[in-house]
């Protein structure tokens, strides 16, 4: 059934009706988003053990819906993506390109820029100006070789061709430098920087592109009034809207209150309101609508909450939705058959070969000449060749105005595939990312610490505490206030990690950005006993899957005894009832992982709403084993603080093996630390037995009591006979507590006492076939 243009509707009465909705612009929009998001995110998967970012997925599928693959069946086609639905499909993709853009904008600091000196500066001038360079040349190769090339005024060709070839793509960079573990190091620093450098240089040449090809036909005077009119534009952003928006930014870190909530949207709706405005005085003025949309991102501040705010109201419906649209419709245009033939093909081969060249070494002579290792200069060339989505937009634009024909697109296309696929291995090649975790071996724990400080009188006991922010800082702070010993021979060495996840979303380049500005946020200093905490801040910014290996290298670099994690799951209370909060789906991950590769002792806090700040009575449960010894090596530093009372209670089971494995040498080992503990704190501490043929009842009963501020338990590893029925009690992550932590950690049993769990390293080293339980 042939549709006519003029008569489209928005929506079918439907096949009831004798109607096909897929000759009506909504369902058949509804169609076409569901099979790009469907293509996309199925490549995506596909891609992700080659540690490809998701940006070569989404241009993979938009030229396979093209005239490259299934565009071949013209069935497909008028059924799919009909022609009369072209301009429905790409003015819904624009919406998404607009507020992606202006995303872009968000994730660009230009104060974190400033402070990266002139060596970003000057890499990011040699990453442009050489394939610039080198642009001429292709643009006298293409213009001689492909047919139509040379109807292009050879200003406005060479103009493209240079962004095309020089241009960085900043967001695709940033996850690939997180992918490799490089995003905190010098390497991956000034990448970033010398990638926004460039990306700001780009989209003022391809402006200055649009303009002198919006104006071809015309007077050269028309091209001048664009150019004008976009400074002039891009002064009113920077003098009226960059405060003005300050301003609003800060009216929406006040204070929350009822009539702010409504405030705080109004300001919001006010923002993205403000994007379409100024995407539309850009394309009024002449150049892409996309440009005021940049600009506008990039007069947001950056400091507080506003700007995150906005990207997570705006990022997953844009980035997952309408974004793989834009894609869709490249992928329209984007016909591979036009490179036939060995001299296309060649043609391809030069461009890539120079889009490289010209990057990789135009960045690794200057970083030379900036006193950069050889290996980290070639590894910065490598990726400021990264291109992606910007690339993309460039050269839909060039299409779009008629700088850039069938065949030259898609040469370019191909191009910016073929060096963003290359990015990663070629990285990995010529700079090792940090060192597998596996090569590992100074392991250290609690004990052999405190021996060693005996003996020397002079160590400090080096302790590594994560933070994920501000709900979990304070009890942090008051958990190693609370371990550090008044002794002089036992000064404390802190190294605080905030952890960073990072994502596909638009939302963690503002992190990181926020982190390397701030350091540690959310973490008061002072609050630590100042003359005897030696304070040290880092930023572990990865994908959760990969996060424990950054915790555990810091550890064993700067030979932590322990490490101290916020356990993923938080317990408060919320109308006299216990309210039970996830710090985020995933981060149990991080825990397991950290207790199977810690270099180190490691302990799971289990927190309650706050740990109080001064620890008056702490109980630690002890049924023997090495994990238990190392929690009792944890209370005897708490017991040596004036204000805190330390119960040790010995768990001696009715017919039942106190140990935790049945050789002789672990119970002599109990009970020589026991001894040791309590001739050292004797006063100091009180010591419990309890004999007893159910444990499980015994636990609940002190995590009911409210007796104790802290309740220590070794994690451990125990035969099923010690534990006893658990009966209804349902054990939850018991992977990461034990038995006895998450029986301890139990949110439905009345229990209210905070937990720390302790795992000594030498069970860390175990597989998943170890026998926990």
């Amino acid at each position: 059934m042939a549709v006519n243009i003029s008569d489209i509707k928005t929506s079918s009465d439907g096949v009831w009706q004798g109607e096909n909705p897929l000759h009506y612009a909504f369902p058949l929009l509804i169609i076409q988003t569901a099979l790009v998001i469907f293509i996309s995110r199925l490549l995506s998967f596909l891609l992700k053990p080659l540690r490809q970012p998701k940006v070569i997925a989404e241009i993979l599928g938009g030229i396979l819906l093209g005239p490259s693959a299934l565009g071949r069946h013209k069935e497909f086609m008028q059924w799919v993506f009909p022609a009369w639905s072209t301009p429905i499909l790409e003015s819904v993709a624009s919406i998404g390109l607009l507020f992606f853009l202006f995303l872009v904008g968000l994730e660009l600091d230009l104060t974190s820029i400033g402070r990266s000196g002139k060596r970003a500066f000057g890499i990011a001038t040699a990453g442009i100006l050489l394939p610039f360079i080198f642009g001429i040349g292709i643009t006298f190769l293409l213009r001689k070789t492909i047919v139509g090339a040379d109807k292009v005024g050879f200003a406005q060709c060479l103009l493209f061709m240079g962004v095309s070839l020089s241009i960085t793509a900043f967001p695709v960079l940033a996850r690939i430098l997180a992918e490799l573990k490089l995003l905190t190091t010098q390497v991956g620093e000034t990448a970033m920087a010398a990638a926004a450098f460039n990306d700001i240089a780009a989209w003022v040449l391809l402006a200055l592109a649009v303009a002198l090809a919006g104006g071809s036909h015309k007077s050269p005077l028309v091209s001048l009034w664009v150019l004008s009119s976009g400074a002039g534009f891009v002064l009113f952003m920077v003098l009226i809207i960059r405060p003005t928006m300050s301003r609003v930014a800060r009216q929406c870190t006040k204070t929350k209150t009822s009539s702010h909530d409504h405030m705080e949207e109004f300001y919001v709706c006010l923002t993205l309101a403000g994007v379409m405005l100024s995407g539309f005085m850009t394309d009024l003025i002449g150049i892409h609508a996309i440009f005021g949309a940049f600009v506008f991102g990039l007069m947001i501040p950056k400091k507080g909450e506003f700007a995150g705010k906005l990207i997570r109201r705006i990022e997953d419906f844009v980035c997952g939705l309408l974004l793989p649209l834009y894609f869709a419709s490249s992928g329209l245009k984007t016909d591979v058959n036009k490179i036939r033939g060995s001299k296309s093909w060649g043609l391809l081969a030069v461009v890539v070969s120079t889009a490289c060249t010209g990057k990789i070494f135009g960045t690794f002579f200057m970083g030379v000449l900036c006193m950069i290792p050889v290996r980290e200069s070639l590894a910065l060339g490598v990726l400021m060749n990264t291109k992606g989505l910007v690339e993309l937009i460039v050269l839909n634009i060039g299409k779009e105005k008629k700088v850039l024909n069938d065949e030259m697109f898609a040469i370019l296309v191909m191009m910016a595939l073929v060096t963003t696929f290359m990015t990663t291995p070629m990285v990995m090649a010529v700079y090792k990312p940090a060192r597998n975790i596996a090569s590992v071996v100074h392991h250290r724990s609690l004990k052999e610490s405190t021996s060693y400080h005996l003996q020397t009188l002079q160590a400090e006991l080096r302790v590594v505490a994560c933070i994920h922010g501000l709900r979990n800082s304070p009890s942090i702070i008051n958990l190693i206030n609370s371990i550090q010993s008044p002794n002089t021979y036992s000064n404390m060495k802190l190294y605080i990690m905030h952890l960073v996840e990072l994502t596909d979303r638009s939302s963690s380049i503002v992190m990181v950005h926020q982190a390397r500005k701030n350091g540690v946020p959310f973490f008061e200093s002072t609050a630590l006993k100042a003359n005897k905490v030696k304070t040290r801040s880092s930023t572990a910014i990865s994908p959760l899957p990969t996060m424990h290996e950054d915790i555990c290298q810091v550890a064993d670099k700067k030979k932590a005894a322990i490490i101290i994690l916020p356990f993923h799951r938080r317990w408060g209370r919320k109308d006299n009832e216990e309210d039970v909060a996830d710090i985020g789906p995933g981060w149990e991950v991080v825990s397991q992982r950290v207790l199977t590769h810690a270099p180190c002792t490691v302990a799971l806090l289990v927190d309650r709403g706050g740990l109080v700040s001064i620890l008056k009575r702490v109980c630690v449960v002890f049924i023997g084993g090495p994990d238990n010894r190392e929690a009792l090596e944890l209370g005897g530093r708490m017991a040596a603080q004036p204000v805190t009372k330390v119960t040790v209670i010995r768990f001696l089971v009715e017919n039942g093996d106190n140990s935790c494995v049945d050789e002789d040498i672990e119970k002599k080992l109990d009970e020589m630390t026991l001894e040791e503990f309590k001739m050292r704190w004797e006063g100091e501490m009180e010591y419990v037995e309890k004999t007893t043929h159910n444990i499980t009842k015994e636990l609940l009963e002190i995590g009911r009591s409210k007796e104790f501020e802290l309740v220590i338990a070794g994690r451990g590893r125990f035969p099923e006979s010690l534990i006893g029925k658990i009966g209804q009690h349902e054990v939850r992550d018991s992977r990461e507590l034990g038995v006895i932590g998450s029986l301890l950690a139990s949110y439905d049993d009345g229990v209210a006492s905070p937990v720390l769990v302790v795992q000594k390293h030498d069970l860390a080293k175990e597989d998943s076939r170890s026998n926990y339980v």
